[in-house]
């Protein structure tokens, strides 16, 4: 067995793991000596192992359709952009990269955009979740620098987190937020999110306050601070929706707390004032002086695993490198160390306007990298209308089918993680290394030298002839630290000389922040959202991520107990509002905006607030039909930041009740016909329409020579589909979605055949023998379902850690802690 020290994936705590492989198969635990999470992981980080097989990986490089080696692949990429160029200049060439990316990866994207093709027009999916926070940053000190660590959030006092259910999003960071307050009693916790979620947990007070309407808040709190007068707790109240003596609380918390950190992520940022509520933040730790010691400071949280670190490289469209801007001295600094006469002089198209122009045929060629703007970006409708439009579409990618890469000329196969080989920049300015520990399949490359690959192509092989990972980082570092003179507080300089062996045995490394340009109070007028309801679209839409999923699901969308949680597109909706638009627990809803519809089923969710709906951002159209609900969400942006307001839409919801629902299971999955609303579940598919479908599946299974079994009780009825006493496809179906003994039905797929009687039982979804249904699952990491627990509750556990001790379940990543909770009633 060799075990392999690296970096987590997924969000920007960064977390160490050791990745193990042993006969081919994978293992992965957390790091005890990684400094971000000293050996926690989260349920997303103990599956990893479950995520590096080969289905659906892109092997080989793809042209128009054909598969091709990697020189005709290279020439064509090169060929196609350089012919644009030539006709159309460098503006009608972007690149659309990822905080997926590696720094490196980054670094030689960012090179080639900004310094040789000569255009900005380099932007990434970082736009989405963590501009706003840039501009916050650099209008306060003048530099992208974030002021804190998460040792700080262990030795506060007050600790905030608004707009942040870090509990699901970040929980290896919220797991040690809650040990430090079992620790410390005496710390105070403030949740700031119009949603109760799971990070109320462990909330002291909890400001339910009305979407959008955070900056009015921070206001109101710096005027205290100041002993001004224009924004008192009574209109402070009005504009957000809370009560007085809540808000009083709050501003009280505060002002005396010895020591105070503010937490903040998407629900601040994607907003179309998410700059200014980044420094409605910032401004209150200025003004109170809880900025810069211990325990304090403005503390944004990166979403992706490297936003950081293309936020280091200059990956954002009006970024340099380094840390440097489109002005004079730093152009001048950038094009000499890059030896270019080409560098772009002005920033480049942000991510939403990159695809209006796409749209417009100003951008003729789009170079997308380790992301999937198909179903992420705003409006995303229009965005496939773009991309089905533009001239030349080139993705590099891991996986072979996503909703981006069916409009590509050029496919060009990434490596994945467990292959890449670099480093990567976590939430409080730690630079880790992510070590390849799985050969390369197929033909995949790093994305770093398939962007060098092309570069010499296009006729600039001598800036781009690195050998190896580690030559791109030390130029990286180098150029951090060139001409700096302690004036740019991103200076990695005692790193430029390490060697391929130092730098590849580089501990997590955390570069300084103790220096800042200027410390600037930015005024700020509250304003609430633009999207304001009407009479056709009376409810407020607010989408975000879910616990066991991450991103457009093409990591976690195959990992079977990644699925077991939740599973569909949900909405969830209060009861009186849920009473009010005619729609029930379990019943399917459309959900709609005048820029489209959506499908989702309905959770009625006692903790959201009357007028408000919340949708996650993960479905896609692998592993749904109409789930996306970007399709829904205008391209509304910061006029600074560019970062989209993913949170706020005006929608309708209407109940939808199909003729039919049922259940597929099958081991190849066939391709369903169009009048078929279908959600991809790992093993099985859940199904709904309004035309008859059991004859197509018959039809479909008799076409292949299988014996049928078909039973019809009432409403219900079901196909079971035998070969050579094989089970090959298993379909049920009534009027409301079947219930069915899941485990049983995955069971007969993989045991041997099977006696008449558990055929029969089988057919009518239930099971004999000892496979036992655990219900809904609560616990991911041990996969413990609601009847498991209850069951446990009933016979004598009594509290959380009882529960823990007979089922293990929340005694790995404490997500499910809150849910625990609950079932105690």
């Amino acid at each position: 067995m060799t075990e392999t020290r690296t970096t987590c994936p997924y969000c920007g705590v960064g977390c160490g793991v050791v990745a193990s492989v042993e006969g081919g198969a994978v293992s992965v635990r957390g790091d005890e000596t990684h400094p971000a999470n000293f050996g926690r992981l989260c349920v997303k980080g103990s599956a990893l192992g479950e995520t590096t097989g080969l289905q659906g990986r892109l092997l080989r490089p793809v042209v128009d359709g054909a598969e091709v080696g990697w020189p005709q692949a290279l020439g064509a990429t090169g060929e196609r952009l350089q012919a644009i160029i030539d006709k159309w200049g460098p503006q009608a060439v972007a690149f659309y990269a990822s905080g997926q990316l590696l720094t490196e990866d980054y670094y030689v994207a960012n090179k080639l955009m900004k310094g040789f093709i000569g255009a900005a027009n380099i932007d990434t999916n970082s736009r989405l979740c963590m501009s706003s926070a840039v501009v916050g940053y650099k209008r306060a000190f003048g530099e992208d620098v974030v002021p804190c660590s998460y040792e700080d959030v262990e030795n506060s006092d007050l600790v905030v987190l608004v707009g942040s259910n870090a509990a699901w999003t970040h929980p290896v960071l919220y797991q040690r937020l809650v040990q430090a307050k079992y620790n410390n009693p005496q710390m105070k916790v403030v949740v700031i999110d119009p949603r109760n979620t799971a990070t109320c947990d462990i909330a002291d007070l909890h400001l339910a306050l009305a979407p959008g309407s955070d900056a009015g808040l921070f206001v109101g709190l710096l005027n205290l601070i100041q002993g001004a007068d224009e924004w008192p707790v009574e209109r402070v109240a009005a504009f957000c929706g809370l009560s007085p003596l809540d808000i009083g609380t709050f501003y009280d918390w505060f002002m005396t707390a010895p020591r105070a950190i503010t937490l903040y992520t998407m629900g601040i940022n994607q907003s179309t004032r998410g700059s200014d509520k980044c420094n409605a933040i910032i401004n209150v730790h200025l003004a109170s002086g809880k900025f810069n010691r211990q325990g304090c400071g403005p503390f944004s949280l990166t979403g992706q695993p490297n936003a950081m670190g293309g936020r280091e490289v200059g990956g954002l469209a009006n970024q340099l490198a380094a840390h440097m801007n489109f002005e004079p001295d730093d152009l001048s600094r950038v094009a000499r160390f890059w030896g270019t006469e080409r560098l772009a002089q002005t920033p480049g198209l942000m991510a939403v306007e990159l695809f209006d122009a796409i749209a417009r045929g100003e951008v003729k060629a789009v170079w997308i990298m380790g992301t999937n703007p198909a179903v992420s970006l705003p409006d995303s409708h229009a965005v496939c209308q773009a991309l089905a439009a533009c001239p030349l579409v080139i993705v590099s990618e891991v996986m072979q089918e996503t909703d981006t890469s069916r409009f590509a000329h050029i496919r060009l196969p990434a490596q994945g993680w467990g292959e890449k080989n670099g480093t990567v920049t976590n939430s409080e300015r730690r630079i880790s290394r992510q070590r390849a520990f799985l050969p390369a399949p197929g033909e995949a490359k790093p994305d770093w030298w398939i962007i060098a690959q092309v570069a010499k192509r296009l006729g600039y092989g001598e800036a781009f002839a690195w050998e190896h990972p580690r030559d791109i980082f030390c130029e990286h570092a180098a150029l951090t630290a060139f001409e700096n003179n302690g004036e740019r507080a991103l200076n990695l300089g005692e790193l430029v000389t390490l060697s391929r062996e130092e730098w590849d045995a580089l501990e997590p490394y955390q570069w300084c922040a103790g220096h800042f340009p200027h410390r600037r109070i930015v005024p700020v007028i509250p304003s609430l959202p633009t999207a304001g309801i009407n009479t056709l679209y009376p409810l407020m839409l607010n989408t975000g991520r879910i616990r066991d999923q991450w991103h457009t699901m093409t990591r976690t969308g195959y990992v079977a107990r990644l699925m077991q949680h939740i599973a569909e597109p949900l909405v969830d909706i209060c009861r009186s509002d849920a009473a009010r638009y005619g729609v029930c627990e379990g019943q399917l809803a459309r959900i709609a905006s005048p820029r489209g519809v959506m499908v989702a089923r309905i959770h009625i969710n006692d903790a959201q607030k009357a007028g408000e709906l919340f949708i996650p951002m993960h479905w896609n159209a692998q592993f749904s039909r109409q789930g996306k609900v970007n399709a829904l969400v205008e391209g509304r942006v910061d006029l600074v930041s560019g970062q989209p307001e993913s949170k706020q839409t005006a929608v309708r919801i209407l109940p939808w009740q199909p003729g039919w629902q049922g259940e597929l299971y099958a081991r190849d999955v066939p391709e369903l016909p169009s009048f078929v609303y279908w959600w991809r579940k790992a093993t099985r598919l859940t199904l709904a329409g309004d035309k008859p479908f059991q004859p197509w599946v018959m039809d479909y299974a008799s076409g292949r020579g299988w014996q049928l079994q078909v039973a019809q009780t009432g409403e219900r009825s079901s196909v079971l589909a035998w070969h050579n006493g094989e089970l090959m496809l298993a379909f049920w179906e009534g009027t409301a979605r079947p219930e069915l003994a899941h485990p049983v039905i995955e069971a007969a797929f993989q045991s041997p055949p099977l006696t008449p009687a558990a055929r029969h039982a089988l057919l009518n979804g239930q099971g004999v023998g000892e496979v036992v249904d655990p219900g809904r699952i609560i616990c991911s990491c041990f996969s413990v379902g609601e009847n498991a627990i209850r069951e446990a509750i009933a016979g004598g556990c009594g509290s959380i850690s009882a529960l823990g001790g007979r089922l293990r379940c929340g005694t790995n990543c404490g997500s499910c802690v809150p849910e625990l909770k609950a079932l105690f009633g």
